[in-house]
């Protein structure tokens, strides 16, 4: 894959935790910006066809979340979850997964998703539009790193492959960059 750019412009719609609201759901509104989760930064992202999914709930997320140590001390900043889902559906996977170190982040209209060229029509199984399965590695807004699983499609075709998206691969990855940049 060429290197390029992760969009900027993007806003994600997430939802913030703010004590001062007071009552059973203290909660507001807080744009992100795609340029303040990648600018300046190397930050690791995997994205994914949806919420309280199975690979997704049972293995993806678990499994970094359980990394997520290995691949700070391998020079990552920041790890991401992107999901085309709303901020509520996103907030309440990430607590019934009881995640405690990936950062999700909703992209509810699938616009960063779209503009990735991962939106994919899953509406054979009643999902509408999702993300194509993907991991990367983005320095400062490049993309340094890119794993996509095989055989993307909108036509129903696919069996939800999980092969080269997984953290072993990252880390893989990032040990050989990390031996590649000792020696240099």
């Amino acid at each position: 894959m060429e290197i390029r750019k992760v969009p900027y412009g993007i806003v994600f719609k997430t939802r913030v935790r703010d004590e001062s609201i007071g009552g059973e759901n203290p909660f507001r509104w807080q744009d992100v910006r795609s340029e303040e989760i990648f600018q300046g930064r190397r930050v690791v992202v995997f994205s994914l066809p949806g919420a309280f999914t199975p690979t997704c709930s049972n293995r993806q997320c678990p499994a970094f979340d359980a990394i997520y140590p290995e691949i700070r001390r391998l020079g990552i900043d920041e790890v991401y979850c992107i999901s085309v889902n709303d901020a509520f559906v996103v907030y309440q996977w990430a607590r019934h997964l009881k995640i405690k170190n990936v950062r999700f982040i909703p992209d509810g209209s699938g616009k960063f998703t779209g503009r990735m060229g991962m939106l994919v029509n899953k509406e054979h199984l009643g999902f509408g539009y999702r993300s194509w399965r993907y991991t990367m590695v983005v320095d400062d807004g490049a993309v340094e790193k890119w794993f996509e699983e095989p055989g993307i499609n909108d036509a129903g075709e696919d069996d939800d492959p999980y092969t080269v998206t997984d953290p072993d691969h990252l880390i893989a990855y990032l040990r050989e960059a990390q031996r590649t940049n000792d020696a240099a």
